[in-house]
């Protein structure tokens, strides 16, 4: 309490990212599958990897895929 004084930094703010770090990440088998295709084809970039996806029977927008390519830091430069 004392240090949310001191960094001025509201409770509720802490409270609400204190319980979403307990959450198990739901887009695990859907990054598996995004570094599949990128060992295969390491010059496909999220459109492609969006297109691969669709084909394989996954329904995701194309800003979730571009979300997830950047964070596993595996975008085209």
């Amino acid at each position: 309490k004392d240090l949310l004084e001191y960094f001025n930094f509201p409770k509720s703010t802490y409270m609400y990212w204190q319980k979403r770090l307990d959450r198990p990440n739901k887009d695990v088998q859907v990054e598996k599958t995004i570094l599949d295709i990128r060992k295969g084809n390491p010059n496909y970039g999220y459109r492609r990897i969006t297109a691969m996806l669709k084909r394989l029977g996954y329904v995701i927008n194309k800003k979730k895929v571009q979300r997830l390519v950047q964070k596993l830091k595996l975008q085209v430069t």
